[in-house]
């Protein structure tokens, strides 16, 4: 009985040595996650995981400014000193390289022409480096954010860099005042954001079905993928994926954009996995939303001019129900 003991005790520590060399690898981490859980094979961490399995996550499990989170309208705080958004182009349109991550639709820009945005909550200008979808299996939810607890049918993400304090995103996504992000809610109608028809279009989106897949864009007008207002919110938060870095600055706009049906259905078509493997839709590639530990919510939308001031001492608590366009 002791010869058996010894050999679960030691066949017990292989185990943990084997599970430790894992968590400890950077290799296996840099890519170890998953929204949802896996059809067959080993376990990869889903969200509510992520801050458990590599101490470098671990922002994911204790932060106190994560994100995305549940925008409750009612206390939202009107920021008379939140200017409008600038976005400079040059005048130009860009080109990009569209993916299939397993993960997101990315739309990645070159270099040759760039394209910053200041303005807002922002003290610096910070440059566009990529754009990314997340949608659900159905119309009722895929954006990350939510609004008085309502999902809508996706999210837009345009993610940028401080590109006057840091080289490049990577080093800003672990600074201070490192990162903005532009959010825009998606939602399905008979007709289409140009710039998303762009990318969604039957010709297009066909051309990424498998993790890996790319596809090249040219001519592109950022300009066109936002929507007709210069109204927003903003808050202070994290990347919705790991490490989960607390460096974002979130800015969702007040109106959402569209896409049809059938463009909805060709993204639910799109596979988290190679040919090779199993299909698995990239679909509800979103985090859930996260406890809001008392930030303060802003907004340039001024409905009213009375209430309790915001922490900062500079905004005026608003008074009003919702904004009635994200419920029709």
């Amino acid at each position: 009985m002791e010869i058996v003991w010894e050999v679960l005790f030691l066949l017990q520590a292989n185990f943990i040595v084997c599970i430790s060399a894992q968590q400890n690898s950077p290799k296996i981490h840099e890519g170890w996650w998953a929204y949802k859980e896996v059809v067959q094979g080993s376990f990869v961490p889903v969200p509510s995981f992520w801050g458990l399995v590599n101490s470098a996550w671990n922002l994911c499990s204790v932060g106190k400014r994560q994100s995305p989170v549940n925008i409750e309208t009612s206390h939202m705080i009107f920021d008379p000193f939140l200017t409008p958004l600038r976005i400079n182009t040059g005048g130009r349109k860009v080109s990009g390289t569209m993916y299939n991550t397993g993960r997101h639709v990315s739309l990645r820009l070159d270099k040759e022409h760039l394209v910053n945005i200041s303005g807002g909550p922002m003290t610096y200008s910070h440059r566009l480096e990529e754009i990314r979808l997340h949608f659900g299996s159905e119309d009722s939810q895929g954006s990350e954010h939510l609004l008085n607890g309502q999902a809508f049918s996706g999210e837009v993400q345009l993610i940028h860099y401080n590109h006057e304090l840091y080289t490049n995103v990577t080093e800003a996504a672990k600074s201070p005042n490192g990162l903005v992000v532009v959010s825009i809610f998606i939602k399905v109608s008979d007709s289409s954001n140009p710039f998303l028809n762009r990318m969604l279009n039957r010709d297009t989106i066909t051309r990424i079905t498998y993790k890996n897949d790319a596809y090249l864009l040219q001519g592109l007008n950022i300009e066109e993928l936002y929507p007709e207002t210069s109204s927003f919110i903003t808050y202070d938060g994290s990347m919705t994926i790991p490490p989960c870095y607390e460096t974002a600055n979130w800015i969702i706009m007040n109106k959402p954009v569209y896409i049809t049906r059938m463009q909805m259905h060709s993204l639910r078509l799109l596979s988290q996995n190679q040919p090779s493997q199993i299909f698995l839709s990239m679909s509800d590639n979103f985090r859930p939303v996260q406890s809001l530990n008392n930030r303060c919510i802003r907004t340039n939308i001024n409905f009213s001019l009375q209430g309790k001031d915001c922490p900062n001492n500079r905004a005026q608590k608003l008074q009003y129900r919702v904004n009635e366009w994200l419920l029709k």
